[in-house]
């Protein structure tokens, strides 16, 4: 499979994993708006995914703010390189900032699975995620980050086996986590949210989650494994040296206010 056949299986796959936890969806031409009324503040729970250049460019600030008229935000997600180049401008004129992804497939050889890390439920990562994000946003008033740490059950939704799992210091606390979403009919894999508690970067633990990811979508079956990362941060050259390789380019276009 081509690189571009490859990208845009993946922004499929994608797609379906906001699809699958959505309490609402609103299909549009050429793609989606998933919504939910419990987390209004989260992006990722209340955005509009598009995988095909469907919407004329002029139309699209004006269905964004139809669709999410309710919400403090809109958030539009371009799941390809060519949607990008079709509709940023427009966005951008429409006062959207822009951030870009580089969606990244592993090739190199399946490590083996580090013995710090097992699977978790969303409790247990609660307390370090919520520090997390107030390192991350300062500014951010309680509710968002409240919402933002009790959206996490809602991510079990998004494929036949979603696994959070966690690399646990020896005594005992969560140094870092990630989720996985394994599609055992489709062979496809997603690592996503990889975080390091900040007292524990450093220490291998972030390469032990990943590790460990990798390992068990390998043995699922899924010969396809992938993620997405901050095309303008430092983790996707962190990604590259541990065998992945970007196939594919997305963006996600936010306004607020």
């Amino acid at each position: 499979m081509d690189d571009l056949a490859l990208a845009a299986r993946l922004a499929r796959f994608r797609a379906s994993v906001a699809r699958r936890q959505a309490r609402r969806v609103v299909e549009v031409p050429g793609g989606l708006a998933v919504l939910d009324d419990d987390f209004p503040l989260s992006h990722e729970h209340n955005q509009l995914l598009l995988t095909e250049p469907e919407p004329a460019p002029g139309d699209l600030p004006a269905l964004a703010d139809e669709l999410f008229a309710h919400l403090p935000h809109r958030r539009v997600a371009l799941l390809g390189g060519t949607l990008t180049a079709a509709y940023a401008d427009v966005l951008a004129r429409a006062g959207y900032a822009r951030e870009d992804e580089v969606v990244m497939v592993h090739e190199g050889p399946v490590p083996a699975p580090a013995a710090s890390v097992r699977e978790t439920g969303a409790d247990a990562l609660a307390g370090p995620y919520g520090e997390r994000l107030r390192t991350w946003m300062p500014e951010a008033g309680p509710e968002l980050l409240r919402q933002l740490v009790a959206r996490r059950p809602r991510r079990l939704a998004g494929a036949d086996d979603v696994r959070f799992l966690a690399s646990y210091t020896p005594a005992g606390e969560v140094a870092s986590w990630a989720d996985l979403y394994l599609d055992r009919a489709t062979g496809t894999a997603q690592t996503e949210d990889v975080v390091t508690a900040g007292a524990h970067l450093g220490h291998g633990h972030g390469d032990a989650v990943l590790a460990t990811a990798l390992h068990l979508a390998a043995g699922a079956g899924c010969d396809v494994r992938f993620l997405v990362a901050d095309a303008a941060d430092w983790p996707r050259t962190w990604y590259a040296r541990r065998g992945y390789r970007g196939v594919g380019a997305s963006s996600g276009f936010v306004r607020t206010g």
